[in-house]
């Protein structure tokens, strides 16, 4: 049997760390870079999402591989290579380092080769797809994608099944909203990097002091005419509008999508929307060219540390949330080793310091009293870690079947002109 070494307790955070923490939280640090790229949820996931549902009929798409037989050299080669998205990781203050890898390498021995090659799901997808066709290693011992990329690549059979048994801290410690998700039932496969929250946002000097908390008003009230923004993700978008109508994301059927959409384009034709964006919203909505959108909520942590008029409501009717997750690929050479990095920031202390610098919403439970001690305004803010109240009234889009992931999103990029 196999003998698991029990992981070394976390390096406390330095006097001098926690001083870097704090002045890059407080010195408006906009590290928007993660999503002022694409998200890649829309028109470009037009051939891209839903195909778990082969899956789950029991139907092998072409392609697939048997990830499960790939040999584990991570014993004889203390390394691994981890491609992640931009500014998706805690940096010190002259950019050379990342504190949370520098800690884990010092502590095992494993040498990680960090590289910040994700700027698209698509566009990422694309640069893989050969190598996995094939049958051949990525060169990638972990990657981090979007929930229906990864639902995608998991269908096909080119994401490699993770060992429990070397994950007790992820298995401890992941939040319960996050731990059965129908395109990875009971995390066989994935476990969460960051939540990505979608709510609203508002400058409240636009809105002449009003509040705005629901799509209802975004959709019609007057006085927000033509300033009004909306996400160019189609999941977020239109998951928050059928939430509004009293519909589940969830549960979404096609008469159900074009309602959404018959209301979405109502607000285009009678131009109460302003236009459908990226990340770009930021700039707008801190100058009061958007009074109110709909925003994600790390932006809105950024935000507000340099403008305290931007504001942010959880509608009464709920909010979408969306994950980007952790996977090893097929053929990958040191799965052992990227387990033992998953698991790593799966730690309260190591996750409250990732949290601290990136400010997604935190997958992990018990950091609460460790994040306090970086930064106690982080710790009590819910879009970081979401209180009860809040982690209730969230909804995701369910899976869909590629055919239907092709026709929505071709019926949202002919609603939004993309």
């Amino acid at each position: 049997m196999e003998h698991h070494e029990q992981p070394a307790p976390p390096e406390p955070l330095s006097t001098a760390e926690l001083t870097a923490l704090r002045r890059s939280l407080t010195g408006g640090r906009l590290a928007m870079t993660r999503r002022s790229l694409l998200r890649a949820g829309g028109a470009l996931a037009a051939a891209a999402g839903g195909t778990a549902a082969l899956s789950a009929c029991g139907i092998a798409p072409a392609g697939r591989t048997d990830a499960a037989l790939t040999a584990d050299h991570s014993a004889a080669e203390r390394r691994l290579h981890f491609s992640n998205w931009t500014q998706y990781m805690d940096t010190s203050d002259d950019g050379r380092s990342h504190p949370t890898l520098d800690a884990f390498q010092r502590r095992t021995g494993i040498t990680v080769s960090y590289t910040e090659d994700i700027n698209d799901n698509d566009e990422f997808f694309g640069k893989i797809q050969g190598q996995l066709t094939n049958g051949q290693d990525t060169g990638r011992d972990l990657i981090v994608l979007t929930d229906w990329m990864c639902a995608r690549m998991i269908s096909l059979g080119w994401i490699q099944p993770l060992d429990a048994d070397r994950l007790p801290h992820a298995r401890a410690h992941l939040a319960a909203q996050f731990r059965n998700p129908t395109w990875d039932p009971g995390r066989r496969h994935s476990y969460v990097w960051q939540s990505i929250p979608a709510l609203i946002a508002y400058n409240v000097r636009a809105t002449g002091g009003r509040t705005v908390d629901s799509i209802g008003q975004l959709l019609e009230d007057p006085r927000l005419k033509g300033r009004v923004g909306f996400l160019s993700e189609m999941r977020d978008t239109v998951g928050l509008t059928l939430l509004d109508m009293g519909r589940r994301p969830e549960d979404v059927t096609a008469d159900d999508f074009d309602a959404a959409l018959a209301r979405l384009q109502k607000g285009v034709d009678t131009r109460q929307i302003r236009r459908f964006t990226g990340n770009d919203y930021t700039t707008d909505l801190v100058k009061g060219d958007l009074a109110a959108c709909v925003a994600w909520a790390g932006d809105i942590v950024q935000l507000q540390s340099d403008n305290p008029d931007i504001r942010y409501a959880v509608p009464k009717a709920g909010y979408m949330t969306s994950t980007d997750n952790l996977m090893v690929p097929s053929k990958a050479r040191h799965k052992g080793n990227a387990e033992r990095l998953i698991d790593y920031f799966y730690e309260p202390k190591v996750a409250a310091r990732l949290a601290a610098y990136v400010n997604y919403a935190c997958p992990v439970d018990g950091v609460r009293a460790e994040l306090a001690r970086i930064d106690r305004t982080l710790a009590a803010n819910p879009l970081i870690l979401p209180d009860e109240e809040m982690t209730a009234r969230s909804h995701s889009f369910r899976a869909l079947t590629p055919a239907e992931n092709r026709v929505f999103n071709q019926k949202f990029a002919d609603l939004t002109g993309a």
